[in-house]
């Protein structure tokens, strides 16, 4: 099974993969300094504690090594400053997308740029034969980078309830087929 790079450049930052227990301090910081920027949209932080943190640094590699999920710290200047990842969807050929920035990073076009390197990243699977973003509708600046992208707007489904204190419920979803690749048919 092919596996994306583990360091893509992207000029000015690098996505590369979590290197284990050795990012935590650096990833507990990152998610610390984001809460009140995150929590209106990521239920998770509800969540969050020390031991998540080393939970989801332990369980990174073996995920990444089944190609369940390839997750990617977002680092400039040797500093963390987001993350970005993409995880396997409902159908096969599908590949979900998410992403997040420490607020002082945010206002830069980085999370659009570190979407667009995965994007060009996962294209180069084999069996990737499409990429979807979903966020709650509510989340404008979420939805901004599918769109700045050329991803098409194909769902909103109502979730129950809202996942995310400032979630309006109901989930969009966006989709970018390959360029050179046949796509199946929307069936959700």
């Amino acid at each position: 099974m092919e596996r994306p790079r583990r360091i893509i450049e992207c000029g000015d930052f690098v996505l590369r993969c979590w290197r284990g227990q050795s990012d935590f301090a650096p990833a507990l910081r990152l998610i610390e300094e984001s809460l009140d920027h995150l929590r209106p949209w990521e239920p998770w932080v509800a969540q969050h504690s020390a031991k998540s943190t080393r939970d989801f640094l332990a369980t990174s590699e073996s995920k990444w090594a089944r190609g369940d999920v390839y997750n990617y710290a977002i680092a400039k200047d040797g500093a963390l400053i987001g993350m970005c990842q993409t995880y396997r969807g409902a159908q096969p050929p599908v590949r979900r997308m998410g992403y997040w920035l420490h607020p002082a990073a945010t206002g830069q076009g980085i999370a659009t740029r570190a979407t667009a390197a995965l994007v060009t990243e996962m294209f180069a699977l084999p069996d990737v034969e499409y990429l979807e973003i979903a966020h709650d509708l509510s989340n404008t600046s979420s939805a901004a980078i599918p769109r700045r992208l050329g991803f098409t707007e194909v769902l909103r489904e109502q979730g129950t309830p809202p996942a995310a204190p400032a979630g309006s419920g109901i989930d969009v979803v966006w989709r970018l087929n390959h360029p050179t690749r046949p796509t199946r048919p929307i069936t959700d």
